[in-house]
């Protein structure tokens, strides 16, 4: 049942990207980030078709994930970057003569932006990404050594940035709301309403668990000592704030690590220190 609900997830996620690229999307020249915003500009470049260079690009960089991210980063990207392109194209033949030809640009950038954000929150929901910038951004953060967050503006604000010199600075201005209004509501989907998740964590691997959020995930932890309350043993517990995104990236760590391992994850509203 949970295997079901979370394919569903991932199903009617995609439907929901796929419709709101179509309809809101592409035809209006948005580019909110990612290698489905890349598509838009090379379309209207050079007339490739956006379905065909999504599919292109991620096999691409679902390659380049296995030889500099590993097996286990690529394979949580690999089902929902193969699947998008042919939800695309599908998209694009059934509800191309839906398209709404004399739509604001604001009402474009408010439904593109609200579809598109529920969609991608239903994938993450489901513990899948649609790769693409995703890859790009892990790829950055491991070997350059910037934050999760600082990749994230630096990618796509430079895919962002293409869209002015392309579309113009208005269209350019919208895109950014947009982008803005998805990164919100992809993560209220996700997990409710706060920003961040405190993870506690007992484990018999705390090492194991420490490289991964350190290494993997570039989050820092902290180690307390704590003493059960029924065994009176010591024990330590190790403490971390995450972004919400990640939250299923960390979960599955964890129980990949030690699958008997007890962990709570709480809702952090605010965040303030630390490196």
């Amino acid at each position: 049942m949970k295997k079901i609900k979370r394919w569903a997830y991932l199903l009617i996620g995609l439907v929901l990207i796929s419709t709101s690229f179509t309809l809101f999307i592409s035809p209006n020249h948005l580019v909110f980030g990612g290698v489905t915003g890349l598509s838009v500009v090379f379309k209207y470049l050079f007339g490739w078709d956006s379905a065909v260079f999504v599919f292109v690009a991620n096999v691409f960089l679902i390659l380049l994930s296995y030889f500099l991210l590993g097996k286990e980063m690529t394979l949580r990207s690999l089902i929902g970057s193969l699947l998008l392109p042919i939800f695309m194209k599908v998209a694009d033949i059934l509800l191309s003569p839906f398209v709404i030809k004399d739509i604001s640009l604001e009402l474009a950038t408010i439904y593109g932006a609200v579809i598109d954000g529920l969609g991608i929150g239903l994938v993450y929901k489901a513990g899948f990404t649609t790769g693409g910038s995703d890859i790009i951004i892990q790829i950055v953060n491991k070997y350059i050594g910037i934050s999760i967050g600082t990749a994230m503006i630096i990618v796509d604000g430079s895919i962002l940035t293409s869209s002015a010199f392309t579309f113009g600075i208005i269209n350019a201005l919208y895109s950014g709301i947009a982008l803005f209004i998805i990164s919100k509501l992809t993560d209220k989907v996700i997990l409710g309403i706060s920003n961040s998740k405190a993870f506690y964590i007992i484990t018999d691997e705390p090492e194991k668990v420490k490289q991964y959020v350190i290494k993997e995930m570039g989050h820092g932890v902290t180690e307390l000592n704590v003493k059960g309350g029924f065994k009176k043993e010591n024990q330590k517990m190790l403490f971390c704030v995450i972004p919400t995104m990640d939250y299923y990236k960390l979960k599955d760590g964890i129980n990949t690590i030690d699958k008997d391992a007890f962990f709570v994850a709480v809702d952090s509203y605010e965040v303030s220190g630390g490196a």
